[in-house]
């Protein structure tokens, strides 16, 4: 299971990096227009996803900053965002490497934001859904882009293993 969510980690870390490279080339403008995501625009989601994976972490680390609302703008500067979001893609693979077969049973306990009533889940479930919901965003990202005639960003999980993810394919 560690060498599983290692290689969700190094993908997450090479999928968000082509989405950002899909938004760079958009014009300011279209960046921050609504365009009907869950959270509006592209700067919107992106944001939305680094303050969920900053809330996760925190939950399961215990350290780092943990925003209390889920549309938070963390940051209006894309470059600084984008330097964000590869901080935590580092400690995403950071954290991976660092599980035994042990932790992944582990239960953790937190207060959800959307609905303040404590539940507890195993450590691997919530890995799951992390890895889960950045790509459930990023297709919202990637429709945003394909919308305003940007080319389509190929996401697969296939192709990061066949480009940049060899060493996950033995």
């Amino acid at each position: 299971m560690q060498r599983h969510f290692q290689m969700l980690a190094d993908y997450n870390h090479w999928a968000n990096n082509r989405v950002y490279d899909g938004c760079a080339a958009l014009s300011d403008e279209d960046y921050r227009a609504d365009r009907g995501a869950f959270f509006g625009s592209a700067h919107r989601t992106l944001n939305h996803l680094l303050v969920a994976d900053r809330i996760w972490l925190r939950r399961i680390t215990g350290i780092g900053t943990a925003p209390m609302e889920l549309n938070v703008i963390l940051f209006e500067d894309f470059a600084e965002l984008r330097a964000a979001r590869k901080a935590e893609d580092d400690r995403f693979i950071a954290l991976t490497k660092s599980l035994s077969p042990q932790d992944f049973e582990r239960a953790v306990t937190y207060t959800p934001v959307s609905n303040p009533v404590p539940v507890t889940d195993p450590l691997a479930g919530m890995l799951a859904h992390v890895f889960n919901h950045q790509t459930h965003h990023r297709g919202q990202i990637h429709t945003i882009l394909t919308s305003l005639g940007q080319p389509s960003i190929v996401l697969d999980m296939i192709a990061f293993l066949r480009i940049d993810g060899k060493r996950w394919m033995s």
